[in-house]
């Protein structure tokens, strides 16, 4: 079940600041919970299950982090939001009929919950991480890329 829990919204902070200063390089999870402010216990698990979905790539050792695993462009809000879900539900296999209880709830209720989730997860997978790392652009948000970035010839 979707869920705007901070976990989700820790997910996609992540994978978007990755992209946005890796510059090519890796980057690791310290980095980005000092840039964000996002708790690295939430971001630890998270990024784990991101590398297994191969959203990102885990590269190991001293200089190590965490890279995309494709292009920018080929990674959507909603391949984030679905790994965040699967979590969720790996923590709470039950929780449909939590949320739904009676006849109503069940056979009325929860169907439109899931047609309204349905319809959040297709906005979302038309929002590219590529997409998300402009806006970041736009607004003046400096980048770790591009202050690494040397113009000698």
């Amino acid at each position: 079940m979707l869920k705007f829990s901070k976990k989700l919204l820790y997910a996609i902070e992540a994978v978007v600041d990755i992209a946005y200063n890796s510059g090519g390089e890796p980057v690791q999870i310290r980095d980005v919970t000092g840039r964000q402010g996002v708790p690295q216990r939430y971001l630890e698990q998270v990024m784990q299950r991101l590398v297994k979905k191969g959203i990102l790539k885990g590269i190991r050792g001293p200089r190590g982090g965490y890279l995309l695993a494709r292009e920018r462009s080929k990674i959507c809000v909603g391949d984030v939001a679905r790994v965040v879900m699967e979590m969720g539900l790996d923590e709470d296999s039950h929780e449909s009929e939590q949320i739904a209880s009676g006849p109503i709830g069940q056979q009325v209720i929860l169907p439109l919950w899931l047609e309204f989730q349905d319809e959040i997860l297709q906005m979302m997978d038309r929002i590219t991480v590529e997409e998300l790392t402009t806006r970041a652009f736009h607004q003046g948000i400096l980048s770790e890329a591009h202050s690494r970035m040397t113009y000698a010839i």
